[in-house]
């Protein structure tokens, strides 16, 4: 369930403090000096497999802005502002990227496929420039897909200047590419699991009582740089908090006795890992006991669940049912599993599809996913237990191991 920034960066998502540098970390050695870069031929077969889409579902052409979409087809990283850099991917011909003058060299840094750059001065239109490369594609007259999440400015404004296009939904072309992940993206993935992973187990045998979050984060986020991870804000919830699944604006620190709940991430090559671990400083009283056992045998139904061609959204439904069985819900309701059983997971941290009731997406090799079926208890604590995993003919394929011991939670 891991998040950088968002609304809940002032509860429990602030950035680790900058005394996290001076940390010790010696004792830790890079794990990552054997990553493999996505490369040239991996993007020419994402382009090819998009046209490939795009013929398939009636699509001409996609408008993409930066973000995740825009790395994985073009490998620019780039921002979003005001003024527009966007990628138009054609079913036929080159793509094309449009962005400010004089933002081109700092574009074409990062720039990973053949394709023509267009630029634009500050008084001029830049959508002007996005459908005319759509007109000399033969696209400005057919159905141009809108990646999700481009900006009704960007979309509106491409309508209004190609009147004759239709625009729908480039799900079936973005979709269909990256939720089925390639080797290359897996080795990646497994890679980001085994910084996070190895980063906690690190990290637990150093806290220490009257700790509070920051400290926590420090620890986990120095340790994630020094094994080549690119470490995001941790999530640290203690005590009461940890029954509450983004955390609190109360005061927290480390006590005997009480939970402290790990949901941390960090990415290898943009590849993002999500691993949640709850432990107990001290002994662990035998409440909290009983419903770490209960997490740990709901992640264990949800990937007994997991199968080629079931609706995605069944896994959900059969961690629900379960837990019903032993008197939490029904439901959303608490005490209970108020969230979606797990989350897609790639370049983004929460990436389609999720593993929520309703969703009638077949799962597919390829297709990664969070296991995460936490139980909160308004008021006392909450579990969570999250390892991610990608779908194989056979069944699921874990990138870690689900504890099964409070005692052992980095196990």
């Amino acid at each position: 369930m891991f998040l950088a920034g968002g609304a809940t960066a002032g509860l429990a998502l602030a950035a680790a403090p900058a005394w996290a540098a001076e940390i010790d970390t010696a004792d830790l050695q890079l794990i990552t000096g054997d990553v493999v870069p996505i490369g040239t031929a991996e993007r020419e077969a994402r382009l090819e497999r998009a046209r490939a889409l795009m013929a398939a579902n009636g699509i001409d052409a996609v408008l993409i802005e930066p973000g995740s979409s825009m790395i994985y087809f073009a490998g620019v990283h780039w921002w979003r502002s005001e003024r527009l850099t966007a990628l138009a991917l054609p079913r036929r011909g080159r793509p094309v990227m449009v962005t400010p003058f004089f933002e081109e060299p700092s574009v074409r840094q990062t720039l990973a496929i053949p394709a023509d750059v267009r630029v634009w001065q500050e008084d001029e239109d830049p959508l002007a420039l996005v459908a005319g490369a759509l007109r000399e594609a033969g696209a400005a007259g057919g159905t141009i897909g809108i990646e999700e999440t481009v900006r009704f400015f960007a979309s509106d404004g491409l309508a209004r200047r190609l009147p004759q296009a239709r625009l729908a939904s480039a799900n079936p072309v973005v979709r269909g590419c990256r939720l089925r992940k390639s080797p290359a993206e897996l080795a990646l993935l497994q890679k980001a699991n085994d910084v996070t992973l190895a980063a906690l187990r690190w990290t637990w045998p150093r806290v220490k009582e009257g700790m509070q979050p920051a400290d926590l984060r420090a620890l986990v986020s120095a340790a994630t740089a020094k094994l080549g991870g690119v470490a995001e804000d941790a999530l640290v919830l203690l005590g009461e908090a940890s029954a509450y699944p983004h955390g609190s604006r109360k005061p927290q620190a480390v006590r005997e006795g009480q939970v402290v709940l790990f949901d941390c991430g960090c990415t290898v090559e943009g590849y993002t890992s999500d691993i949640s671990r709850t432990a107990v400083f001290g002994r662990a009283p035998d409440d909290v006991t009983r419903v770490f056992d209960h997490v740990a045998q709901g992640q264990q139904v949800a990937l007994k669940a997991a199968r080629v061609g079931a609706p995605a959204g069944s896994v959900d439904d059969a961690v629900r049912r379960f837990y019903a069985t032993l008197g939490y819900g029904p439901g959303y309701r608490l005490p209970g599993l108020p969230h979606r059983t797990g989350h897609g997971i790639g370049l983004d941290g929460h990436e389609p599809v999720n593993l929520v009731h309703g969703e009638a997406t077949p799962l597919a090799p390829g297709m990664c996913f969070s296991d995460e079926p936490g139980l909160y208890l308004p008021g006392r604590f909450g579990v969570r237990l999250e390892d991610c995993w990608h779908m194989t003919e056979a069944g699921p394929r874990l990138f870690t191991v689900p504890p099964t011991r409070i005692d052992a939670p980095f196990a």
